[in-house]
């Protein structure tokens, strides 16, 4: 069955940086795989953070140039650095995966599993 496993949050002041790192297991080849970051602060909507595939990689506007997303097809991990991070960024963070080959990389409906969340509080 597959799993999703996020770790890396915690706390950090304005400015400071955060590496998160989702784990996938139970099923193989992550690259042909859609793999997404999303966030959810207390009272709001899950968000789109960032998005990889095959194909290249997607932003929201509100990270852009902050924070890059990788993966490591070895290792069937995905990372979302964070860099300069805000106050706005606090949230729990999640790691999720789409197989059907959607292009709506943006859309948390389009994710078929996701992870239990990490969180990452950012505050003086």
């Amino acid at each position: 069955q597959v799993q999703l496993v996020e770790s890396g949050g915690g706390w950090v002041q304005p400015g400071g940086s955060l590496r998160l790192s989702c784990v996938v297991s139970g099923r193989g080849i992550i690259g042909m795989a859609m793999m997404g970051w999303f966030r959810q602060a207390p009272g709001k909507e899950r968000e789109f953070v960032a998005a990889i595939k095959w194909s290249g990689t997607n932003y929201a506007d509100a990270v852009r140039g902050r924070f890059s997303i990788s993966r490591d097809l070895s290792k069937n991990t995905v990372s979302l650095q964070m860099n300069r991070l805000k106050p706005d960024d606090t949230a729990v963070y999640y790691c999720a995966l789409e197989r059907s080959g959607s292009d709506k990389y943006y859309d948390p409906n389009e994710y078929h599993y996701w992870g239990q969340g990490t969180q990452v509080t950012v505050s003086s």
